[in-house]
């Protein structure tokens, strides 16, 4: 609780402690109107000043205007008739209480998300000459330094680990629990909290680019990026407010041109000002979609605007590129056929051929074989562009390739039906077997695609550059009846644009990509999801919603959050509306009292930010 909400409540119980002084104390007049406006005004003096200042700016029709009007007339009865001063003062009381509440309950929510997306470093441990840590500004640091990060610190900045190995805090960055293991090699990201070792991390990106930077600018600025609900309160309260002081001002004369009692009337008009408050509106819808934003980056979603928090809740079609986005985007070897050697040995010769290749190929059957730099002899190592490779490992010639570089040495070859790059491995001009290279899938894709089937998105399409077969293989693997190959960056931007067309697509279509060749369709689709930790800088900045861990499980999460956003803003708009308009009723009929009025301008307020902050919590 702040130094200002403090203030209020020292306000609140001194006003309070007079009003029940007054009761024993017998006057009238005008000194008792005195007496009166003491406790009036140490509770109300800001409201006032705010519906004087809203007056010389021209922004008079405010609830600081309403509140005023009604409390002052309602004063204004009391000494003409000699009435009660309790009533008129109690309304500016239990306004004040209310906007106390909404106060907190508003404060609460936003340093909630605060705290969740509490990502920014405040300094960079940078070793002097000496060898000591020097503490300096994260934006000071350029691309290439090493920057030392003990336990308990947030990385600064985005970067590559040189030296040390540790268990990393990511919950701030993707919503996942479980700790992190690093080692050297592996690239960290700017926001996630070092747990044991100490790591050196060479830097990668400058501070203002690194990902925590870029995930606290764009949650700052999605407020910006309204939606439709939003627009529709702010032009909603322009003329509503207008309206209800002129049917206030109708009810005040009309009636008693025709009924008399003036007095009567005036105390309905009042009672119908302070009902016709729209705060609930005004304050609980944007606070809505913040909570929703938040509570998506809990979850390690980004979610750009409140606007597309409205769209994805209207999802109705989810399109994937496949490589990085369902599969993992990188070669694994999925499968050995040996002939004359074993698994093991063949593994063993191939990742020695490939000992000084920088192909994807090589890459990934060196991993396979984590023991290639032992101290086989390696020579006479010659590449054959669109064939392979031939060296001789211990001696032994070993070929290595394709069918046709199998063909070009006379070797018969054994073709495969698994899918995949296929690296046919020859000794001393025999067939020794083949290994199987090929992108895996990742390990939540097939639940991703069940979940959203449960969540009833009618169209799941796969599109990729691959071939046929591969790209046939991983859509029935993943239970995905559409895909699309063989596409060109170009081509996929032409069949979501298809897609789009589509009469019966009834909903709105996402786009889901990871590459810079995604960065068009990104745009192109009602929603862009992009994959954060893996995906291109392009495709993230041409994306609506970013994925900062790579889970496609996390679509249909950023799907259930906006729907339950969408369903509390309903929920408020109808709630708020249909209370107003049925104490206005009452009001005007002179059934509803200032309590009420009170209860319709504050009670309904306080339960609609109440039910705002839910938006937090999937």
């Amino acid at each position: 609780m702040n130094s200002e909400q403090i203030k209020i409540i020292i306000r609140i119980f001194i006003s309070i402690l007079i009003l029940i002084a007054l009761n024993f104390v017998e006057t009238s007049g005008i000194l008792k109107l005195v007496l009166y406006l003491v406790p009036y005004l140490i509770i109300g003096y800001d409201v006032l000043i705010e519906a004087l200042e809203g007056f010389k700016e021209h922004e008079i029709f405010d609830e600081n205007f309403l509140m005023a009007i009604a409390s002052i007339g309602a004063l204004c009865l009391a000494y003409y008739y000699n009435g009660d001063y309790i009533e008129a003062i109690a309304v500016m009381l239990l306004y004040k209480i209310g906007e106390l509440f909404e106060d907190y309950a508003t404060d609460k929510s936003r340093d909630n998300i605060i705290n969740l997306m509490d990502l920014r470093p405040d300094y960079a441990n940078i070793e002097d000459e000496s060898g000591k840590l020097e503490k300096i500004s994260p934006d000071k640091i350029s691309i290439g330094t090493v920057i030392t990060v003990k336990p308990g610190e947030k990385i600064p900045i985005d970067g590559i680990i040189v030296e040390g190995h540790s268990n990393l805090d990511t919950r701030a960055l993707t919503g996942e629990s479980l700790p992190k293991n690093v080692n050297i090699n592996d690239n960290v990201l700017s926001g996630c909290i070092n747990l044991s070792g100490v790591l050196k991390i060479k830097t990668t990106k400058k501070f203002s680019e690194s990902t925590a930077a870029k995930i606290l600018e764009l949650v700052e600025n999605s407020s910006e990026r309204k939606s439709k609900a939003e627009k529709f309160i702010t032009r909603f309260a322009k003329i509503y407010t207008p309206a209800v002081c002129l049917s206030a001002l109708a009810l005040a004369v009309v009636p008693s041109l025709f009924y008399g009692n003036f007095a009567q009337w005036l105390y309905r008009a009042l009672t119908f000002l302070v009902i016709s408050c729209p705060c609930a509106l005004v304050i609980s819808v944007p606070l809505t979609f913040f909570a929703g934003t938040g509570g998506a980056g809990r979850q390690g979603i980004l979610i750009k605007g409140a606007n597309f928090i409205e769209t994805l809740a209207k999802t109705s079609c989810v399109i994937f590129d496949k490589t990085g986005t369902l599969t993992k985007g990188v070669f694994e070897v999925v499968a050995v056929h040996p002939d004359l050697r074993s698994e093991n040995e063949i593994l063993h010769i191939a990742a020695h051929v490939e000992r000084y290749s920088s192909h994807p190929v090589a890459d990934a059957l060196r991993k396979a074989y984590p023991n290639e730099a032992d101290e086989c002899k390696v020579e006479d190592v010659e590449e054959i562009a669109g064939y392979g490779v031939k060296a001789r490992v211990n001696g032994e010639l070993i070929c290595l390739g394709s069918s046709k570089f199998m063909d070009s040495l006379n070797v018969s070859w054994r073709p495969c039906k698994k899918s995949g790059t296929i690296i046919h491995v020859a000794i001393e001009g025999k067939y020794a077997g083949h290994i199987v290279i090929s992108d895996v899938v990742k390990p939540h894709s097939k639940e991703a695609i069940k979940i959203l089937r449960d969540l009833n998105i009618k169209r799941i399409v796969m599109l990729t550059g691959d071939l046929e077969k591969s790209a046939k293989e991983i859509a029935n693997d993943l239970n995905i009846d559409e895909y699309y190959s063989e596409l060109l960056p170009s081509d996929k931007v032409n069949k979501v644009e298809e897609i789009l067309s589509d009469k019966n697509l009834n909903g709105k279509l996402i786009f889901v990509g990871d590459g810079i060749n995604d960065a068009p369709v990104l745009s192109r689709a009602d929603v862009g999801i992009a994959m954060g930790a893996l995906g291109s800088d392009a495709a993230i900045e041409a994306a609506d919603v970013v994925l900062m861990d790579d889970d496609p499980v996390k679509i249909s999460t950023a799907i259930k959050i906006s729907r339950k956003s969408m369903r509390i803003v309903k929920q408020n708009i109808y709630f708020s509306i249909s209370v107003k308009l049925l104490c206005l009723i009452l009001g005007a009929l002179g059934i509803a009292n200032m309590w009420l009025a009170v209860f319709a301008d504050v009670g309904v307020m306080v339960l609609a930010v109440l039910n705002a902050v839910r938006a937090l919590f999937i």
